[in-house]
């Protein structure tokens, strides 16, 4: 269902009022209960590594399994996959666009906000046929933040607007996460400036849900038995976080060509994933 909300309309008591001053109406397609719910904005740069993009989507399964509404601004990157994982889970995901909810951008993502029209909730300042501008996005940030009980940045470069997210949480009040990383990464520039200033940092999604007052609900298929050489693997992983096939190899002691194949079962179990030729457990 689509919609116009009013300025003095009471939309969600408990959170920041989203009318600014020069905001009049407020669009949207959808199912407004959602906002309703606990919510957890997941934001980041849309110039991402593979590895922040498997956490954005890892937090937004699993806080949407927990029953909170996954917010973020549909844009490429950490936001798509943020989307993703909350898409059909029991708290849902709530897409905050800069331009009018008529309009698909990225292109790309076209299906997937179709997706959340239909099962969650598109919101925009902006009218039908309006086209996205450059400065329409901080404004947008500032309702991703506003409609978010917390705040949660992947991956941010020292430029990144998901920087502007995070000013708008600490000045509303609401707290902030951020997702550690390799200090001579780009992209992790800014969450680990956020860290050093305060944030919260992300250890686990299931630390997350207890913030929220929730209950963690597992993916059934990623616990399923594994055999001794698979527990090894996964055991060194845990243990030093990343490793290449040389290292493993070193580690576990499992002959490369025996290595390769119970990798590749790993990865399709759903138990580990690769990156820049490194391994890591999901």
């Amino acid at each position: 269902m689509a919609g116009v909300l009013k300025k003095g309309e009471k939309l969600f008591p408990e959170k920041v009022d989203i009318f600014a001053p020069e905001v009049k109406e407020i669009y949207y397609e959808g199912n407004l209960e959602l906002l309703e719910k606990p919510s957890l904005a997941v934001v980041g740069s849309r110039k991402c590594t593979a590895y922040g993009k498997k956490i954005a989507g890892e937090i937004g399964k699993g806080m949407g399994n927990a029953g909170a509404a996954v917010v973020s601004g549909l844009a490429r990157g950490i936001d798509t996959e943020a989307h993703i994982g909350a898409v059909g889970t029991e708290g849902g995901t709530i897409a905050v666009v800069a331009g009018g909810i008529d309009q698909f951008y990225p292109s790309e993502n076209r299906d997937l906000q179709k997706k959340i029209a239909s099962d969650g909730l598109i919101i925009s300042l902006k009218p039908q046929g309006y086209r996205c501008k450059p400065y329409d996005f901080p404004i947008r940030n500032r309702i991703i933040s506003a409609i978010s009980d917390g705040v949660a940045i992947m991956e941010a470069t020292s430029r990144s607007g998901a920087l502007i997210t995070a000013e708008c949480a600490v000045e509303q009040g609401k707290n902030v996460y951020a997702l550690p990383g390799n200090i001579s990464s780009v992209y992790s520039f800014g969450t680990n400036t956020l860290i050093k200033e305060g944030a919260t940092p992300i250890v686990s999604i299931d630390d997350m849900i207890n913030d929220y007052g929730l209950s963690s609900k597992l993916d059934e298929d990623k616990y399923v038995p594994l055999g001794d050489g698979e527990m090894r693997i996964v055991e060194a992983l845990r243990e030093y976080g990343e490793l290449t096939i040389e290292q493993l190899y070193k580690k576990t002691n499992i002959h490369p060509y025996d290595l390769n194949g119970i990798l590749t079962v790993l990865e399709i179990k759903g138990v580990v994933f690769s990156a820049m030729g490194k391994f890591f457990v999901c």
